[in-house]
């Protein structure tokens, strides 16, 4: 059977990106309205792909249109047919000009604060025709936003097969969590402290039930150790810093977090030991799915960048914020 009667004569390009917006708009009308064509083309294209693939991809109700399990399947494939054509041409352009493209990064909220940053300024300027989209967001935010092929890699702790098979990682370094406090913390003043002795201080802490907060009460309660309750709760990772600079509060930070903010952050890690694993730090991608060759030299700056870190002497020791070298227990 030739190619052209198997899929050809059934499924045009462009009946597939009509029925591709439909999918995420949920609504004929708003598809419309976005492809700048009349209703009744919407209508009568979404029509003519259920005939001819003799299935219902859409259920139509009043507040708009929803997919069946074979629109999930179609949705699905159509997405990523138009996710490798953009591949090509990206292919294509590198080879004609390997210093211009367009990279699509996601990253969890620590790592956005310094770390990604830092490898897309040295991107940036060693390639200045390199256009770079970056978003920062939680696991499964990220693990939806790759399978929507909305973003090209995702760099996040370890997933492991936590959010299905479909994707594969490369490690980049284990991510350790440390007690810090603003500079002008008394306790910053003492060279060994036992966290029994810090319970009583005024601490802020990720909600419980964030990917963060989930990892430090598991850590706390394997370890058996009691976990301070926090007089401040907040997801956000600015506020965290911010009150912990205050001079008031105590915190829990990533390790890179605090080595990429050296030059900016007023906090100061102190000499606590915590019962906390290390976590791994992967660069993860979908499975199957031709590489952006813009990722490939992204990729190479985030291997430089933690070549320090992982170094001997980086693991007990990072700047903090106030210029001396603090050891990291």
């Amino acid at each position: 059977m030739q190619w052209t009667d198997r899929i050809g004569r059934r499924v045009k390009l462009r009946d597939l990106h009509i029925f591709l917006a439909v999918a995420q708009s949920g609504s004929m009308t708003k598809a419309a309205d976005e492809l700048a064509v009349s209703p009744p083309v919407v209508s009568k294209t979404i029509s003519d792909l259920e005939r001819s693939l003799g299935v219902r991809l859409l259920d139509r109700t009043y507040q708009g249109v929803e997919l069946t399990p074979y629109g999930i399947a179609f949705a699905a494939s159509g997405r990523a047919v138009f996710d490798e054509m953009r591949r090509g041409v990206q292919q294509i352009e590198f080879l004609a000009d390997p210093t211009s493209g367009e990279l699509r990064v996601g990253c969890t909220t620590p790592l956005a604060d310094g770390f990604i940053p830092s490898a897309l300024e040295i991107l940036t300027r060693r390639y200045p025709r390199i256009s770079c989209h970056a978003t920062d967001g939680d696991s499964p935010t990220l693990c939806q936003l790759l399978r929507n092929r909305k973003i090209d890699l995702a760099v996040s702790r370890s997933w492991g097969t936590y959010f299905g098979e479909e994707f594969t990682a490369e490690f980049l370094f284990d991510e350790s969590m440390f007690v810090v406090a603003g500079i002008g913390n008394p306790l910053c003043r003492r060279r060994r402290i036992k966290f029994i002795d810090l319970l009583d201080q005024p601490w802020v802490l990720p909600e419980s039930d964030n990917m963060v907060g989930v990892l430090i009460n598991t850590g706390f309660q394997r370890a058996g150790i009691a976990l301070p309750t926090p007089r401040v709760v907040s997801g956000s990772m600015g506020v965290r810093a911010r009150l912990v600079e205050s001079g008031r509060y105590l915190s829990l930070m990533p390790g890179s977090m605090l080595y990429f903010g050296t030059h900016r952050l007023k906090l100061k890690v102190l000499p606590v030991a915590l019962p906390l694993e290390p976590q791994p730090v992967e660069v993860i991608t979908l499975k199957d799915r031709t590489p952006n060759p813009i990722a490939k030299l992204f990729i190479d700056e985030l291997r430089k960048l933690v070549t320090p870190m992982t170094s001997e002497d980086a693991t007990v020791a990072h700047f903090c914020g106030d210029g001396s070298k603090a050891r990291l227990l």
